[in-house]
């Protein structure tokens, strides 16, 4: 049988009547096409890797207004921490509730955990501190640190509603007091009205004792600690935050308060 095989081999390759035709280079083009798509596609799937991100179960450390005096009210004596896991490591501390943004972004107060010790000390002091904001991305798994306009840890209670911010702000100069709307991904503030003049020195905690939404017509309250409420309409506005980072970080709807 063996021997009866060679020779038909043989005879396929000298024959030139036999010989399988070679497929021209029109039909060797699809086979080129799809195996260049199968390798696309699977570098593809590696890039697009699902991540998996949560704020995991907490627990309390030791805080004051000794190690925080800007952010800490005089009768804490604990913090609330929880860990933001990313792919199962630890990426930053939290403090406080998360607010979901969109199905896939939500927000989250960052806790610092800060090298106190001096210069001199033989040993580390480590204490926590309330930090920023912190955007994150559940499909990129992304943390990004929020810088919200005239923030300030002494006075500021962010109250979300949708991708904005409301608070009571202060003045670079830190004797102004403002009533403020910020949007994430947008660099300037929705809103920014003159509340009253303020003195660090006194003793006015909280700046504002609330602030509430209204979603039809879309409206905004601040109340200022001994004074009158105030409301504002914000008009024409959507969300400007880009999920995918290839929007306009700078376009910024132009607010009319009433």
């Amino acid at each position: 049988m063996r021997n009866g095989i060679r020779p038909c081999f043989a005879l396929l390759g000298r024959n030139p009547l036999l010989r399988v035709p070679r497929p021209s280079h029109v039909e060797v083009a699809p086979f080129l096409l799809l195996f260049f798509c199968l390798i696309v596609g699977r570098g593809s799937m590696a890039a697009t890797k699902p991540h998996t991100v949560f704020v995991g179960s907490g627990k309390n450390v030791p805080y004051s207004v000794t190690g925080d005096p800007a952010g800490a009210l005089p009768e804490e004596k604990q913090l609330r921490v929880r860990p933001l896991l990313v792919d199962g490591k630890v990426r930053e501390w939290t403090n406080g509730e998360s607010h979901a943004i969109t199905d896939r972004s939500f927000v989250v107060r960052r806790a610092l955990r800060l090298n106190d010790s001096l210069p001199g000390d033989k040993t580390e002091h480590w204490i926590w501190q309330r930090g920023p904001w912190l955007l994150i991305d559940r499909v990129k798994g992304s943390v990004t640190a929020l810088h919200l306009p005239d923030y300030d840890p002494a006075v500021s209670n962010v109250i979300w509603f949708r991708d904005y911010a409301a608070y009571c702000g202060l003045s670079a100069s830190g004797k102004q007091l403002y009533a403020v709307v910020a949007q994430v991904a947008a660099r300037k503030p929705v809103l920014a009205k003159k509340l009253s003049a303020w003195s660090p020195g006194e003793s006015q905690l909280p700046a504002c004792t609330t602030v509430e939404w209204q979603r039809e017509p879309l409206r905004v309250t601040f109340q200022p600690s001994g004074a009158t409420a105030v409301s504002y309409n914000l008009v024409g506005l959507s969300a400007v935050l880009v999920e995918d980072g290839d929007g306009n970080e700078d376009a910024t709807p132009g607010p009319s308060n009433n």
